[in-house]
């Protein structure tokens, strides 16, 4: 996994300063404009000409960078640190300029994720320390602090602030406000290097991070060509052959943007500041601390994808989501930054992350401590589960309106999550991932408990609409219902969501009619009535396959008898909403997430199932495919004939042994051969896939009674 992004802005200003940078409020005077035409990236290495005339290049290890700055002649060179300007701004910042040393260190207190949406995220809980080294002496010094300038002056302390009042205006950082440094050179004509360490942990812990990593006499193009052969072993663990230039370049691109988080947090002696605020340390097995885990977006398949290809890397992550948990009071935070949590987004994605890792193998940290901790946050109403604090987007909560879920098995519309009824579909996969997790380690119990309440999505479909729908806590549903809106979701519609039931599709398809009224509906759902694809802005009656809530949407024409359909609109997808371009990626990618979609989809699998190893069978876009596990195993996928165009699946062998199963069994993950047959046409290729439903239908509370009895639910249909 990659470095830890350094929320300190360093700038390479061709001019003197004779204002203060903060007060530079338009960005006039200390800033520079680029055009893309001048800009090099290249995995561990960033290169940009600004119009300013100064050159920036920047390449890193684990937790330090290094940074090659050339200026235009005739022009002064100055440096400078805006200490307190990251984006999001911060409470504290500091700056202390060593012309003896050719050192310039600090630090910046900060945090404030998405505080311009709501108050609660206005904090800081993260305090970056750095030092910076120099290969060029300074010629002169100076600081700021709002808008008053201190030439000569060698430190300097002030934070920005946040701006207050209500969404958009507020949260973001006061203008004029803030604190930094500068230097400046004689450069004689030649580049300017430095050489930074930072730390979460002390300035000690910064220093002794670039004295292991990054020591004196370490050069630039050093540094650029070991983080290049790092990645270099972390992209070749995917090794494909064929395909269009574009498609490799795009493939590759999206391997590498699934491996960029979470980031390492800890400093070389495996301290680290955790989500208590105190410093702890790593131990056992455990080789790193991560932070940065966006859960609702990488639950979903990129952290299957790095313990894939990692195994041992997952572990660790799983072990930090747990560390994060026991620092927090035993909650399981939805998004972590830093040392912080920042309970953005819906569900309760720690826990079913943790469930998938272990699943992909790996199981390298304290699963059981894992799994008391999740079942008890599970099972436990704290007092932010029924705050409204944060509502909507930052609502508090590990499982906000826990309390109404427990005693009428969903959660209502008029409760304190984000969407009642997305928050409802979450929640059971949370479950169903916990339920698998439990399984794995003997714990019948729990097991039992958390598959039953996996079915209590049952409990918001309404079958008199077919669709996923809010629900009032007395049992009715909110009205009007119109199932293009975003109304009980997030980030979604109503006809989006409803798909999103991926460890029981034969229950769903079940409850909407059959298979053939679920092949309609998925019809109607990827294509506009005109048939032409709506796989994307189309509307909220269509998919929108750039963003999470639809992505597992196409393979459930697998398991509906229609898995031509689900590799024709698979291959629709990675043919037209993806390319090798700067606005190559649809939508936002989410730390990963939406990549690793693509990286799977294109190596003709899917993880499908919360907490399990399946991995639902498409076609794949190259025509060999090999995967190394290390001692985990290795995978083959042969595709002989894969083009642009060859979308069917024909045929598959799997081990040799020809197969008909649109998936397989967790056992492929240790290794295995896939042998494709693939077709520009359709073919009656495949059976469904199994799904894993609760053993009976949870009972719900309704106007008329407290509770419904529960009945067994019929098996699935067959294939």
């Amino acid at each position: 996994m990659t470095s830890r992004s350094c929320p300190i802005p360093f700038l390479p200003h061709p001019g003197e300063v004779t204002s203060s940078p903060t007060a530079d409020l338009t960005d006039s005077v200390h800033a520079s404009t680029f055009s893309h035409a001048n800009e090099i990236a290249q995995p561990g290495y960033y290169s940009v000409g600004l119009d300013s005339g100064a050159r920036a290049e920047l390449t890193a290890t684990t937790r330090t960078g290094s940074g090659r700055f050339t200026y235009p002649a005739g022009k002064p060179a100055t440096m400078l640190f805006r200490t307190s300007s990251s984006e999001v701004g911060s409470s504290d910042a500091t700056v202390q300029i060593d012309a003896a040393t050719r050192t310039v260190s600090g630090s910046v207190t900060g945090g404030n994720f998405c505080g311009y949406i709501n108050e609660v995220g206005r904090r800081s809980y993260y305090t970056l320390h750095f030092t910076a080294e120099f290969d060029k002496p300074f010629t002169s010094t100076g600081t700021w602090q709002d808008d008053k300038v201190n030439p000569g002056s060698t430190t300097a302390r002030g934070g920005t602030g946040w701006t207050t009042g209500s969404f958009p205006n507020a949260g973001w950082p006061v203008p004029g406000k803030g604190s930094g440094g500068y230097v400046t050179f004689d450069t004689g004509g030649q580049p300017v290097n430095v050489r930074v360490g930072i730390s979460f942990v002390s300035p000690e812990g910064a220093r002794a991070n670039l004295r292991a990593e990054n020591p004196p006499g370490t050069t630039f193009d050093r540094v650029r060509s070991n983080a290049y052969e790092a990645w270099k072993r972390q992209l070749s663990r995917v090794k494909v052959s064929g395909g269009t230039r574009d498609q490799l370049t795009t493939f590759y691109t999206a391997i590498y943007h699934s491996l960029l988080h979470p980031n390492v947090f800890n400093d070389v002696d495996g301290r680290y500041a955790g989500m208590d605020q105190k410093v702890h340390r790593i131990g056992g097995r455990q080789r790193a601390q991560y932070g940065n885990f966006s859960g609702w977006d990488v639950y979903r398949g990129q952290l299957q994808l790095v313990t894939l290809l990692e195994p041992d890397v997952g572990s660790d992550i799983a072990q930090s989501l747990y560390n994060q948990a026991r620092q927090n009071n035993g909650i399981w935070d939805r998004w972590t930054h830093g040392a912080g949590g920042t309970h953005v987004m819906t569900g309760d994605p720690g826990p079913v992350s943790v469930a998938s890792i272990y699943a992909f193998g790996g199981t390298e940290f304290d699963a059981r401590g894992a799994l008391r901790s999740m079942t008890t946050s599970a099972r436990t109403v704290k007092p932010e589960d029924l705050s409204r604090d944060g509502w909507n987007v930052m609502v508090v909560g590990q499982r906000p309106s826990l309390d109404k879920y427990l005693s009428q098995h969903y959660v209502p519309a008029d409760g304190n999550a984000w969407g009642g009824a997305g928050e409802t579909l979450e929640d059971v996969s949370a479950d169903f991932g916990i339920a698998q997790f439990a399984r794995r380690l003997g714990d019948t119990r729990s097991h039992d408990e958390y598959l039953a309440r996996s079915g209590y999505w049952r409990n918001v479909f309404n079958p008199a609409t077919g669709h996923i729908q809010d629900r009032m806590s007395d049992g009715t549903w909110r009205a009007p219902f119109n199932p293009a809106r975003d109304d009980g979701f997030a980030e979604g519609s109503s006809v989006q969501y409803t798909w999103m039931v991926p460890f029981d599709v034969h229950g769903l398809a079940s409850a909407m009619g059959g298979p053939e009224a679920t092949i309609a509906r998925l019809d109607r759902f990827f294509r506009k009535p005109d048939g032409s694809w709506a796989l994307t802005k189309a509307g909220g009656l269509h998919a929108e396959m750039d963003n999470e809530p639809s992505v597992g949407a196409p393979w459930v024409y697998n398991y509906v008898g229609a898995p031509a359909k689900a590799q024709q609109t698979i291959r629709q997808v990675l043919n037209t909403l993806w390319r090798s371009a700067p606005d190559g990626i649809p939508g936002q990618d989410d730390l990963g997430a939406m990549s690793a979609w693509y990286a799977f989809a294109a190596m003709g699998l899917y993880p499908q199932y919360p907490g399990r190893g399946e991995l639902l069978v498409s076609a794949p876009l190259f025509p060999r495919i090999t995967i190394d596990r290390g001692p985990s195993g290795r995978i083959t996928i042969n595709a002989p004939g894969a083009a642009t165009d060859t979308a069917y699946v024909g045929g598959l062998r799997l081990n040799g042994r020809p197969t008909s199963a649109t998936w397989l069994p967790e056992s492929f993950l240790s290794g295995g051969r896939l042998d494709f047959t693939l077709s520009t046409q359709p073919s009656d290729w495949g059976c469904a896939p199994p799904s894993f439903p609760a053993p009976v239908t949870p009972p719900v509370f309704t106007p008329s009674a407290r509770s419904v009895p529960p009945t067994p639910l019929s098996t699935a249909f067959p294939s």
